[in-house]
């Protein structure tokens, strides 16, 4: 065997400048589309590979003697976070890795097993996608060369959001300069879409749903003897639905084809496109070494994983197949003294005029650099973190979208997706799965994070502040100057803040009478409504309701204290008995009346709306999974039967009558004596 150094390839060495990368995948070869005067792709070579190392190769040598009989093996130096290691890389995929597991008897190390191979070859050659080459990585501030193309279908029986089967699909409006409506029978519409697809030939399609219409439109065209233009190769990657678990409740992903050489973004099913837009979700791009067609579709936890793996490769590290830092066996005594989770004050529930919060901006991730916390640098401080080093990086690009966004709403996007992002790092660090986590890393910012929280509360009572409430990274308080405080928080932790400041605030009880600690809302002293925790901020609350809560806040930020808030008290009912009326007199939209949860199981014990639900997807031909967010409407409480959400024609009064009475309960809160 040769010894070598894991080197950079040069098939990129002397090029000043590189196209602007959109979508890469690979397929024995790594593929890259980009632009460059126009839509170009490239195939570069770039064999599978994985790094071992062995603690005693002597003892495996007739397996080293076969693996060199049977593929490319090179000795060689590699850089983990832990230090360099010797061993060998070996010119296989992930089925040889794990093959070797199992005759190791899972001694064997291995790392750079199930990395992307696209990611990694930009990673090794000082590239990534959604910018120019000369450009930095973190800049908020980039061109978006693309040609797009608005798809969206309309007018099917099944409703935007649910496709059937046998759904016919009878009209698609599309839009690039101007709007346009395909109509017709089937066969014709979806031949209008794929010829106009081909003949604008857009790098980008923005289209709502597109991973439940897009597989069916692909599967209606070949039936009708039609080329699908999606992809511009008729090439597709196929993403299967899963469900699994994350932070104690199932979630659904679903499934999706992805095109080769385009850009297809689900707009009503993305959470990134959703908190991001276009720019956001073209900087976790930049940020991950992912496609747009992936970073679009994956969860912000995957993101930040996939930014450490992009950091880690192009610092020339290796990154661990299986975790061989797992957490080792503890005391029970010392765990109960570590691992308490954030701190919390609980609040006396009440109105309280002239309330200041105060904010840390990103406290984990700021505790992970102020700190330098990382798995290898617990025991030797001395050493630079590999993790305080990637997301000082993120948390600097993050406090800069922050502060231009106050002036430039175009930074708005960008700065949601760091902001989720920064905030899945520190849940990162304890997954048992963790390429760069480890859970005594977790458990040291928590432990943090309480005494800072605790040294803040000590310092406002120090200034003569009323400390009436504290969540985890943020605090509120009564007394003044506000400034002055901030200041003295910031130099004592050196960790900068943000304050909202309330003409009034109520924080609201708990069914015992005890103050909750995440319900609360109140008028900033900017004049508008800061609502969080109450019916109008749950995903899972009919938009009816939630219409009518938001329409009792905006009549609530008219009253600047709480004098004024006992005024509002005859027209916040007025508006609540108008609800009531037109509830009761069935003039409610019954679509607005849909409840939507998230299903935990698809098996139900006993009667309960969500069995119901469950029932009536399968009736329709759909397949349930844990996970799977459903809409459906209780036409009849009693015996809980549901209808759809898409299917339904009436509701069950009664029963949205005491949803809508806690609603108004909630709000009306600030009417009390």
């Amino acid at each position: 065997m040769i010894r070598k150094m894991p080197g950079r390839p040069d098939h990129l060495s002397g090029r000043k400048r590189w196209m602007w990368i959109f979508d890469s995948y690979y397929k024995g070869t790594v593929e890259l589309w980009g632009r460059e005067n126009g839509p170009i792709k490239v195939s570069l070579p770039f064999p599978n590979s994985f790094y071992m190392h062995l603690r005693d190769p002597p003892a495996y040598r007739e397996m080293l003697a076969a693996l060199e009989g049977l593929y490319r093996v090179e000795e060689c130096d590699f850089k983990t976070i832990f230090g360099p290691l010797e061993g060998y890389r070996i010119f296989a995929g992930r089925k040889v890795a794990e093959k070797i597991e199992i005759q190791t008897r899972y001694s064997a190390q291995l790392y750079n097993v199930d990395i992307r191979n696209d990611q990694c070859y930009l990673a090794e050659h000082d590239l990534f996608p959604c910018g120019e080459s000369e450009e930095s990585r973190f800049s908020p501030d980039f061109a978006v060369p693309l040609t797009r193309l608005e798809v969206e279908v309309k007018a099917v029986g099944a409703g935007g959001a649910s496709l059937r089967p046998g759904t016919e699909i009878s009209s698609i409006q599309i839009c690039r300069d101007r709007t346009r409506s395909l109509n017709g029978p089937e066969r014709t519409v979806i031949a209008d879409l794929m010829e106009l697809i081909s003949s604008y030939n857009p790098d980008l399609i923005l289209f709502p749903y597109a991973d439940s219409w897009v597989p069916a439109m692909v599967r209606k065209a070949e039936r009708y003897g039609l080329e699908p233009a999606f992809s511009r190769s008729g090439w597709f990657k196929s993403m299967a639905s899963k469900s699994y678990w994350s932070y104690g409740r199932a979630n659904h992903k679903e499934g999706a084809l992805i095109p080769e050489g385009r850009v297809l973004i689900d707009t009503a099913k993305s959470f990134v496109y959703r908190e991001g837009g276009l720019k956001g979700v073209l900087m976790a791009s930049r940020l991950s070494g992912l496609s747009p067609n992936l970073t679009s579709r994956f969860t912000p936890g995957t993101l930040i994983s996939s930014y450490e793996v992009f950091e880690a490769l192009r610092r020339g590290m290796v990154v661990p197949f299986r975790k061989s830092d797992v957490e080792s066996a503890r005391k029970i005594t010392d765990l109960k003294a570590c691992d308490r989770g954030g701190m919390m004050f609980q609040p006396d529930p009440g109105v309280y005029e002239q309330v200041h919060q105060i904010d840390f901006t990103s406290l984990y991730p700021s505790i992970i650099v102020k700190y330098n916390l990382s798995p290898e640098s617990l025991d030797h401080p001395e050493v630079k973190g590999f993790l305080a080093t990637v997301i000082t990086s993120l948390l600097n690009l993050r406090i800069e979208t922050k502060r231009r966004k106050k002036t430039n709403p175009e930074y708005r996007g960008i700065d949601s997706v760091l902001k989720w992002m920064l905030v899945t790092c520190f849940g990162y660090t304890g997954y048992r799965n963790a390429k760069f986590g480890q859970i005594q890393v977790h458990e040291r910012i928590t432990a943090i994070s309480r005494e800072l929280l605790m040294d803040i509360k000590e310092l406002a009572e120090d200034m003569d502040f009323e400390v009436l409430h504290g969540i985890v990274d943020c605090l509120w308080v009564r007394g003044g100057p506000i400034s002055i405080y901030k200041e003295a928080v910031e130099q004592m932790t050196g960790i900068l803040t943000e304050v909202d400041s309330f003409d009034w605030i109520a924080f609201l009880p708990m069914a015992d009478g005890s103050g909750s600690y995440t319900r609360y809302f109140g008028r900033l002293d900017k004049g508008r409504m800061k609502v969080r925790g109450v019916a109008a901020r749950r995903g899972d609350t009919p938009r009816y309701l939630q219409r009518m809560q938001m329409d009792l806040f905006e009549l609530l930020a008219g009253a600047a204290n709480r004098e004024e808030l006992r005024l509002c008290k005859p027209r916040a009912e007025e508006v609540r008995r108008r609800y009531e009326r037109d509830l009761m007199d069935a003039r409610v939209a019954v679509r607005e009346l849909a409840v939507r949860r998230r299903l935990s199981r698809t098996n139900y014990s006993r009667r309960c709306a969500e069995a119901s639900a469950v029932q009536a997807l399968k009736i329709a031909g759909r397949h349930p999974a844990p996970g799977m967010v459903v809409g459906y409407v209780v036409a009849d409480a009693g015996r809980w039967e549901v209808d759809l959400e898409e299917e339904a024609s009436e509701y069950d009064a009664e029963y949205y009558g005491k949803l809508l009475e806690k609603a108004w309960e909630e709000v009306a809160f600030v009417f009390r004596p």
